[in-house]
């Protein structure tokens, strides 16, 4: 019966994430928004529904550690793996808005949640700051849509979906129900999906924050995994990258703040989450930028690479979990080669894209 579930979730997902990009496309189409803000707001935003139903049910349960555990775990995921497996199917062109804007406000506002829980708690006035800002963010990036017109862009959606009818009132009635039974199927099947997995988890033996970080986490980013891939293999670029980064946005702004508010003592850190967790989340957030300014876009090998961290950081939360003796070398291996050979890889490409600026 579980596997059946975890078949029944996986096909839901993907039928949902195919009805809410042609739906989210046509409306982007049809009103004058840029595909970027679509996969920045409209996609991301329903994609990261079955992440706010999972951290608020917990955080109003008394389950700190998988509402945590499910953004900070869902965040990392979002960038290393769906990222990752998206360019690998096609290189992804970064829009200069991401680059500039969307990327260095994920980077600040992720460092603002580490400090916020530096104290051991993120308190309801806190969550209600992450609230006030992530309002604030969406109004910013429909205020730039209106500036930012990208023909190639456009003219990707009207190849895709047909060119736009603003004054047809019936697709977009059409376009709507197909957004909103989208969104019904992605969460309903990541719902088949969580269930299933926690399940085989807790019959493990695994913690709860670990849980959270892997099990969850990956469960509720599946309707952003379905959703980019399909977007990338449809040639949606922009929205297979604008949904990660939107999604990773708005995890922090409203699921994190909402989870906050909700909760009787807000959000409970661990020393161990404050430790490793926050600091991966940051550091696959800056590694966004270089990684993006090659060219304007990320190309297959470093999907790649992006896919290999993802496998290191599992296995590190695995072992974590089990105080395995191995832990300690692969640690030490980890920051003594990986860190610095990571390092000097983003060091590399954006001298190299600097060089290339000005030649």
């Amino acid at each position: 019966m579980t596997i059946l579930l975890l078949i029944v979730g996986l096909v839901l997902l993907i039928v949902g994430a195919e009805a809410l990009v042609r739906g989210a496309s046509r409306i982007a189409a049809s009103a004058g928004i840029s595909s970027l803000v679509i996969g920045l707001t409209v996609v991301a935003f329903g994609t990261s529904s079955p992440e706010l139903a999972v951290s608020v049910m917990a955080s109003m349960s008394d389950q700190s550690d998988i509402a945590l555990g499910n953004v900070l775990g869902s965040n990392n995921f979002n960038i290393m793996f769906i990222l990752g497996i998206s360019a690998l199917i096609t290189p992804l062109v970064v829009h200069l808005q991401i680059i500039r804007i969307d990327v260095p406000i994920l980077i600040g506002l992720t460092v603002l949640v580490w400090i916020f829980g530096y104290n051991g708690v993120i308190n309801g006035w806190e969550s209600a700051v992450l609230v006030l800002l992530g309002i604030a963010y969406i109004f910013l990036a429909l205020r730039l849509s209106k500036k930012e017109k990208n023909k190639k862009v456009e003219a990707e959606f009207e190849e895709a979906f047909g060119e736009a009818d603003s004054g047809a009132k019936a697709n977009i009635w059409l376009s709507l129900l197909l957004v909103a039974v989208g969104l019904a199927l992605l969460i309903l099947g990541s719902r088949f999906l969580v269930n299933s997995a926690v399940e085989i988890a807790k019959n493990l033996g695994v913690s709860d924050l670990v849980i959270g970080l892997t099990i969850i986490a990956a469960g509720t980013s599946l309707p952003e995994v379905a959703t980019s891939v399909i977007a990338a293999l449809k040639g949606e670029r922009d929205i297979a990258v604008g949904n990660v980064i939107g999604s990773n946005l708005f995890n922090i702004f409203f699921i994190l703040g909402i989870a906050g508010l909700v909760g009787k003592d807000g959000i409970a850190v661990a020393d161990s989450t404050l430790r490793f967790d926050f600091p991966v989340m940051i550091i696959t957030s800056v590694a966004c930028l270089p990684l993006f300014f090659t060219g304007k876009r990320l190309d297959r090998w470093e999907g790649f690479i992006f896919l290999l961290y993802y496998v290191a950081y599992t296995i590190y939360l695995v072992l974590s979990s089990q105080q395995h003796a191995a832990l300690e070398t692969y640690t030490r291996a980890v920051l003594w080669f990986g860190v610095p050979l990571t390092l000097i890889t983003l060091l590399v490409i954006a001298l190299r894209e600097r060089k290339a600026s000005h030649a």
